[in-house]
């Protein structure tokens, strides 16, 4: 079974376009190869191995595939999968952030006056 085959029906909670499609296959693929990622990294880093086997791990580290990097994932937001102005801690653009806001669907958030 390959790492980067589709599932036919996504649930990603927001409107699907390629890019969020693009982005839900690389979250699959980094958590799959996350286990592997840190144990090639553990022996790179180790400098009581053999130097040879150090260098092995580290060939291999930089052949795996670029979607298992932690670096290739981007924030979009979970409503409509836009992938600027993102609020981190609400997963949220600020267009969206707002409008829930406003309705009060978000605990804890209210509009500020003073």
């Amino acid at each position: 079974m390959s790492l980067f085959q589709r599932a036919k029906k996504f649930d990603l909670g927001c409107f699907a376009n390629i890019k969020t499609i693009r982005d839900h296959t690389k979250r699959k693929a980094f958590e799959a190869a996350e286990p592997e990622r840190q144990a090639l990294r553990y022996i790179i880093r180790n400098t009581t191995l053999p130097a040879r086997t150090r260098a092995i791990a580290q060939l291999q580290l930089t052949q795996m595939h670029c979607y298992t990097r932690p670096t290739q994932i981007k924030n979009r937001c979970i409503l409509g999968g836009k992938g600027k102005g993102i609020l981190r801690d609400f997963k949220m653009s600020r267009y969206n952030f707002r409008l829930q806001a406003l309705e009060g669907n978000l605990p804890g958030v209210k509009k500020a006056s003073w």
